[in-house]
């Protein structure tokens, strides 16, 4: 679907016209309401209707959703609002609109099945379209969205006033002699507005890139266009790559818009930006997009993208629980969630943060929504971290549904005849899900005919245990029977006591795994001088070990991961629902590899022979010393923090941060730019000395300026610095949340070289 054509696709036109549907709210909540695409086609359009109390009033309001914040569209009763508000006999009328974020979802019916599937693959298909614009399209339908705004009367001119409005909308403060001065430039016909041609002139003169046109000018030498070999130039002397003058050649083809010029193998300065903007020209480096790294090692060869309290859509004292909470954790790729079983009424048993107010959320419910989420974003293994404080008879039940929900997706015995050594890989564990738990016995009773204990009495695990802050008191480690079936069905992720480095080398086998509390690993990790972090990475080379936040984050606030990852720590759980730098590393960490929540570590932290210590840097093959030197230069289309605020107008700085070894640990700044949130210019040289580059991140935060209070966060992004590209990069800007902002973004110089 091009939008630039929009009258020959019959999708699209379904959605401008509209149409009624029944928006759901509760069993008795159930109203019409009408909803159509905006002329933008990025914006849905709905009505609302509020009754005004004092004279029971009801007036019409508009509501508009931007299809940017749309995650995803489900077809049928998926949303836990429609199974429980809706009967059965309307499945095939029904779907939900799912937001980011915390914005609720919005679930729908339709008059008829035909109605609700052409509802949801129009949606769909608008998405998609818009999602796979450009950059350089994305930041052309902003300021044309942003125009239309400023239009108030809607004549397709634009008059000094409207300029001035204009600009506050795309973010630049600017004095009434520079807007004046660009607008009789631009208002050749000297009517008093710009129209046609003269608003096209005004487009051309505001979005001018003049650090583009100096890199571009340096190497175009050829006519005043870059040739074929003036482009190979740019490639092998700026952004460092192996190129040839093949790939010079293909991304003519590819980028060139000008066809005199493509014809010529040359490249104009459209053509070059169209490259910056492209994968090509951004920070992370294209080959590790995709899959790319050797997924036949031991599962515990891997950092495994890891939830905590994952049914939570909030906060654990009083937050609701919900299986849209694993569905969102599941399409982000995490790959361990964790499941906090207690029994429920009816015999049926429930998850919910015990002890607490946190709403409940029916187990077998949340097995349905793995079994259907689990696979859809990452075909890698997903390991179900069981917390049990059940009844035997009501965990009997949970063994019947993980068995019957997830059938053969469940991992119920070891792989092969003979009791395994070693754990299986991710690719063996394909489509697979693995249940972490108590177990009765040793694995290897499997194959000595010696499985045959029907119950018995286990510690019970309780992660809350250390909390507290007001919650209720808890017993101290008690017991509990745990039931033969769901004992069985627990294979390479037996659950047991940690008791120090020796006696689980002594007395583990490889499938036997701790959980640490943060604080506990924490003091393993980075005490130097008594070997204890050494011990904790040979540790990890043959165990799992999974690390959890402190029951006292009742805020379900997170912990710095980094530490963990540096000692080779596996399962580093996070609140996945609170937005935080600390979720910005794990993104950025599981942000290559095809985002399959699955990474290679190191292979330092794999080899037996390693001596790497993280607190104490020796001479090995983890010290590959490196001078980064990164050249912050501009921002694009910085978001408006306050939109609620008229005038309000960003002042931007950048911060450069790096994540790793503490020897790595740093933090440089730009200065703030005053009001200008649209083209703000930096131009600052940084320079980082980098001792084990294998275990950095580098994030980039940009921040809001103020002298008064605390800064506000305006965009941020992370990556490994090992898939970060040399030279002139673009770097894309994500919400606090990780979602990307459209059109927003950083351009930056940087060069990872040896250390002379």
């Amino acid at each position: 679907m091009d939008f630039t054509n929009i009258h020959g696709d019959a999708d699209l036109q379904f959605l401008l016209i509209g149409g009624e549907l029944v928006k759901i709210r509760s069993s008795s909540w159930k109203k019409n309401r009408f909803y159509k695409l905006q002329e933008d086609c990025r914006t849905l359009w709905h009505e609302s209707k509020k009754t005004f109390r004092r004279n029971q009033t009801c007036e019409s309001q508009l509501r508009l959703v931007s299809i940017d914040d749309i995650e995803s569209v489900r077809k049928g009763r998926q949303s836990e609002g429609l199974k429980k508000h809706t009967d059965p006999s309307v499945e095939e009328q029904c779907f939900s609109i799912i937001f980011k974020g915390r914005k609720k979802n919005l679930d729908l019916m339709a008059v008829n099945a035909e109605e609700a599937n052409r509802w949801v693959s129009s949606l769909e298909k608008v998405k998609t379209t818009i999602s796979n614009l450009s950059h350089q399209q994305k930041s052309e339908h902003w300021i044309i969205n942003c125009m239309r705004k400023a239009d108030k009367n809607e004549d397709n001119k634009m008059t000094l006033k409207e300029l001035k409005h204009f600009l506050r909308q795309i973010n630049v403060e600017v004095d009434d002699t520079y807007a004046e001065e660009i607008f009789k430039k631009c208002d050749k016909s000297n009517s008093g507005s710009l129209e046609g041609a003269e608003i096209k002139h005004f487009y051309d003169l505001l979005t001018h890139r003049e650090e583009i046109d100096v890199i571009y000018n340096k190497y175009a030498q050829t006519q005043g266009q870059m040739s074929l070999r003036d482009l190979l130039n740019f490639l092998l002397n700026e952004q460092r790559e192996q190129a040839t003058a093949e790939d010079a050649s293909k991304l003519i083809e590819k980028y060139e818009v000008d066809e005199t010029a493509k014809q010529k193998k040359h490249m104009t300065k459209d053509g070059f930006l169209m490259y910056l903007h492209h994968e090509e020209g951004s920070i992370l480096n294209p080959a590790h997009i995709p899959v790319y790294q050797d997924m036949s090692q031991p599962l515990n060869h891997y950092y495994i993208s890891s939830s905590h309290n994952t049914y939570l859509m909030e906060d654990q004292l009083k937050g609701p629980s919900s299986t849209e909470a694993y569905i969102k954790a599941l399409t982000k790729s995490c790959r361990c969630v964790e499941l906090d079983c207690w029994d429920g009424a009816n015999g049926e048993p429930v998850i919910y943060h015990g002890y607490t107010i946190t709403s409940k959320v029916l187990f077998r419910d949340v097995i349905k929504a793995i079994k259907d989420y689990a696979f859809k974003t990452s075909d890698y293994p997903v390991i179900l971290s069981l917390e049990n404080h059940c009844s035997v008879e009501q965990q009997k039940l949970m063994a019947h549904y993980l068995i019957s929900i997830l059938g053969d997706a469940l991992v119920t015995k070891p792989f092969g005849d003979t009791m395994p050594t070693n754990f299986p890989s991710p690719e063996e564990l394909k489509g697979k899900i693995l249940i972490k738990g108590k177990r009765l016995n040793k694995l290897d009773a499997i194959f000595n005919n010696n499985n045959t204990i029907e119950e018995g009495t286990v510690s019970e695990e309780d992660e809350a245990a250390d909390c507290e802050n007001g919650q209720k008191a808890k017993p101290k480690k008690s017991k509990i029977k745990l039931a033969k079936q769901l004992s069985d069905i627990v294979i390479y992720c037996k659950s047991v006591h940690f008791s120090g480095f020796e006696h689980a080398k002594d007395s583990h086998g490889f499938y036997e795994m701790s959980s640490f509390k943060e604080s506990k690993a924490f003091n393993l990790a980075e005490t130097s001088g008594n070997l204890a972090s050494t011990a904790y990475i040979h540790h990890n080379m043959d165990k799992l070990s999974r690390i959890y936040p402190a029951g006292s984050r009742t805020n379900s606030s997170n912990y710095n991961p980094v530490p963990m990852w540096n000692v080779g720590c596996q399962i580093v759980a996070l609140n996945f629902q609170t937005p935080s730098k600390e979720m910005h590393l794990n993104q950025g960490r599981f942000l290559t590899n095809g985002t399959c929540g699955y990474i290679l570590k190191p292979e330092f932290q794999r080899s037996l022979s390693s001596q790497f210590d993280p607190n104490t840097l020796t001479q090995g093959p983890w010290m590959k010393r490196k001078t980064f030197y990164i050249m912050v230069i501009s921002g694009q289309q910085l978001p408006k923090i306050n939109k609620d605020k008229h005038k309000s107008i960003v002042d931007p700085l950048v911060r450069v941060e790096i994540y790793g070894v503490p020897a790595d640990n740093a933090s440089k700044e730009t200065h703030h730019i005053e009001n200008n949130g649209f083209n703000p210019m930096w131009n600052e040289n940084f320079q980082f000395d980098i001792h084990v580059p294998e275990l950095a991140m580098l994030r980039f935060v940009v921040e809001d300026y103020d002298t008064t209070s605390p800064n506000d966060l305006i965009g941020q992004y992370c990556l490994p610095l090992t898939s970060v590209q040399n030279g002139y990069r673009h770097v894309p800007l994500l919400t606090k949340r990780g979602d990307v902002i459209c059109s927003a973004g950083l351009f930056v110089h940087l060069m990872l070289l040896d250390a002379q």
